[in-house]
Order: C-alpha cells, then sequence, then structure tokens
C-alpha cells in the first residue's frame, strides 16, 4: 500500500502516514527500509499491519528527492536505519541476527558477498578451534577430529536459512524471482549461474521487490 508522511519525530523515532485507502498508520524507525530523510507529504510504500505500517519503503521521486535535498521543513534525518549502507562486517551481522529469515526486499552485492566473506572466516576460526580441542584431547589420533566436525556442522545448520534468505534477496536485487535460488539443487551448473547472478549490479532503480539499497551508485 501507499501513502504519505503526515508527522514524524525523529527524537522518539515515531510518526504517521495516511495511507491511500484513507486510513492512518503509526510508523516507527525500526520498520524504515533504507536511509533517507522523512518530512510531511513524503510518498512511501509499506505494508499494513493493523493500524501500524510495517516494512515501510520511500517512494523515490525527484520531487522528494529535490524537496530532501533543499532541507525542506520539518525534514528529519534518519540517523539509525537499520537498511543503511553498512560496511562488510555489518552485512554480515546483519545477516545472521536482523534478517536472520527475511526472504523480502534487496540485498546489493556488497551485502551477499561481505555475509560469504565472514561466514568463511568464521568457520575456518571454528576449525582452528576444532583441531585443538580434538589434539589435546587426543581425538586426532584415535576417533578422529570429532569436536571440529560438530563445531562446523553445528555452524552450518545455523546459517542455512540466513544463507537462503540473502540468496532470495540477491535475486530480487537484479529484478529476478528469489526462486531461483532452487537452480542450486542442479549438480555444478546451478552453482555457476548462481554464481554469475551475485556478481550482476543491482537494478538501479525500484522494482516490485522494493527500492534501490542504499549505498548503490
Amino acid at each position: 500500500m501507499r501513502g504519505e508522511i503526515l508527522h514524524y519525530d525523529d527524537g522518539v523515532g515515531q510518526g504517521f502516514i495516511s495511507g491511500d485507502d484513507g486510513n492512518r498508520y503509526a510508523l516507527a524507525r525500526s520498520d524504515l527500509q533504507q536511509l533517507q530523510p522523512l518530512f510531511k507529504g513524503l510518498r512511501v510504500d509499506f505494508r499494513a499491519d493493523g493500524d501500524v505500517a510495517r516494512e515501510i519503503f520511500i517512494v523515490e521521486t525527484a520531487h522528494a528527492s529535490a524537496v530532501a535535498s533543499a532541507g525542506a521543513p520539518g525534514a528529519m534525518p534518519v540517523s539509525e536505519d537499520p537498511r543503511g549502507a553498512l560496511s562488510l562486517f555489518g552485512y554480515f551481522k546483519r545477516t545472521i541476527t536482523t534478517d536472520y529469515v527475511n526472504f523480502r526486499g534487496r540485498a546489493r552485492r556488497k551485502e551477499y558477498w561481505g555475509f560469504i566473506l565472514f561466514f568463511y572466516i568464521f568457520m575456518a576460526v571454528l576449525a582452528v578451534i576444532g583441531i585443538v580441542i580434538d589434539t589435546v584431547l587426543g581425538n586426532m589420533n584415535n576417533n578422529g577430529p570429532i569436536v571440529t566436525t560438530i563445531l562446523l556442522g553445528l555452524a552450518v545448520l545455523g546459517v542455512i536459512l540466513p544463507a537462503i534468505a540473502i540468496m532470495v534477496r540477491r535475486q530480487h536485487d537484479i529484478g529476478l524471482s528469489g526462486w531461483f535460488f532452487l537452480l542450486a539443487l542442479i549438480p555444478y551448473i546451478g552453482g555457476l549461474i548462481l554464481f554469475v547472478f551475485s556478481l550482476i549490479s543491482s537494478q538501479k532503480h525500484e522494482n516490485k521487490w522494493g527500492p534501490v539499497p542504499a549505498g548503490v551508485m
């Protein structure tokens, strides 16, 4: 659903949206999906959850951008927007916390590869810890690296859902259905196709899965 900002208080991170359906919806900073100033009259897209607006996207228009850059009266910066551009580690952290099972929206290349990079770093650290413990316990000469196997197995199980979720959002970012992640089930070629998809630049316009991710030039 679409509507426009009626009021927003950045001090408390709350405000109201006037929906195109004629109803008024409460908004909270935590439901904003990108980093951009909020001001009265700004057009937004959101999901209505009772009388509360969820998953709020700012509708990018030339008018909104001009007003924001001109410093419109009442414009409020969203200083803690969870959808803002982050560091590689920041994207990894958000993927395994806030976006753990988030299959909606879009994920830029930096977000996807930030997750991949720190996942492998995390696995390498766990492997070293496991090998050290197995060596101390004498497992390496007897039963094999039991502790290492358990640690790595639990880690993989723990990231299955966020890994699928970010893969789905990466497909959305280039304009494809998230169901393309099922290509991973095709031996060899499926993984190669998904790898190519992961390298494609973000669509530099709003698509059916959301606006352009923060930080995309």
